[in-house]
């Protein structure tokens, strides 16, 4: 299993089994917030859910098609992020995150979203991160901005949130732009 110490107050881990209830739990607590910007929430309705995504995202993991961490703040499920997709082919991480919303406002993500990218351009030979944000989502459009992310474009109703079809704005970050 891998473990990340980013400082003393976040750590990053593979998502593994041991953590199912505790970020079902976090999910749970945060289902009005995420409905917002994530579709998938009806389909988590208890721990046993979280537990067969997580064992999903193994094999997954497994066969270098994602990579799916949890993120710790203060010894405590924060939220997650990863690579829901690797194209081996064209190099390319697909990135998508969430956090709890009362972890929002302390540099968590932005640090965790670092060394994700650290991770794709070091150990998964990526050429390209790609990360798609709703429009309106402006404090998940803060991160990959801070972080150097080109804007690349928007892809009108690029998602079906709750019967509402939501325009996705393109960043990506190029291995070349040296900057992890």
């Amino acid at each position: 299993m891998f473990f990340r110490k980013l400082n003393n107050e976040i750590q990053l881990s593979l998502s593994i089994p041991q953590y199912a209830e505790e970020l079902f739990i976090l999910t749970d607590n945060n289902r009005l917030y995420l409905k917002q910007w994530l579709p998938w929430l009806d389909t988590i309705v208890n721990p046993s859910d979280t537990l067969v995504f997580i064992e999903t995202q193994l094999l997954r993991f497994q066969k270098g098609e994602a990579l799916h961490v949890t993120i710790f703040y203060q010894n405590k499920i924060a939220g997650v992020l990863g690579y829901n997709l690797i194209d081996q082919v064209n190099g390319i991480g697909y990135a998508g995150y969430w956090l709890g919303q009362e972890y929002n406002g302390n540099g968590i993500m932005t640090e965790s979203l670092k060394d994700l990218i650290h991770l794709g351009f070091t150990y998964y030979s990526l050429n390209r991160i790609d990360i798609r944000c709703a429009v309106d989502n402006h404090k998940s459009r803060a991160i990959p901005e801070r972080l150097g992310f080109q804007q690349e474009g928007i892809i009108r109703k690029a998602e079906n949130v709750y019967g509402k079809h939501l325009d996705h704005v393109v960043y990506g970050l190029l291995k070349e732009e040296g900057r992890y």
